[in-house]
């Protein structure tokens, strides 16, 4: 190959090989990123359990929590405005309510934590934000949108992209028999 062949050679083949790596490095990112996001919805689902069962002083008082006889979901339920209020109204406090949305607020928490059974979780999450959502409707600072829809679809992104194979169990999770054989555990 003569010299000017080579050097030719070498200029179109440069740009490819740096863009391809740039292009896995930003994935790389982006999946660091989208890690991070989960473990943070799931800080934020292991944290909320936590305060309701404990009472840490954060959102919930130590004599309201669930271990000292606290009821999580009367609170904010009996606050309800709007076209629902009735239903969250009759349905705050009851034992029915309160088991649900804890064990909602630990399998979501856990799940995300893990990187596990994503679909699963980010499916009872985002219908989990958006029956907050409806609680407190219409949302204070906006007509329709607020944080609850946004994190709705933020879990769902979540699963869609495999967020729990990075930093996670995902990976492993996938390949078990009982997974390959019920896709919608993924």
């Amino acid at each position: 190959m003569t010299a000017m062949a080579e050097r030719h050679t070498a200029r179109t083949t440069a740009p490819a090989v740096t863009h391809e790596a740039a292009g896995t490095t930003a994935q790389k990112a982006a999946r660091y990123v989208w890690a991070g996001l989960r473990l943070a919805f799931a800080f934020t689902f292991l944290w909320a359990f936590l305060d309701k069962v404990f009472g840490f002083g954060f959102a919930t008082p130590s004599e309201r929590s669930w271990i000292n006889g606290g009821n999580p979901t009367k609170g904010f339920l009996s606050g309800s405005e709007g076209p629902f209020a009735s239903f969250y109204h009759n349905l705050a406090g009851t034992g029915f309510a309160n088991w649900a949305f804890m064990i909602a607020l630990l399998g979501v928490g856990l799940a995300f934590a893990l990187g596990i059974g994503m679909r699963v979780a980010a499916v009872s999450g985002a219908v989990l934000y958006v029956l907050m959502w409806s609680v407190a409707l219409p949302p204070e600072t906006n007509p329709f949108l607020d944080e609850h829809l946004l994190g709705a679809a933020t879990m769902v992104g979540l699963a869609l992209v495999g967020a729990g194979r990075t930093l996670g169990f995902g990976g492993y999770w996938e390949k078990l028999p009982i997974v390959q054989r019920l896709p919608w555990l993924k």
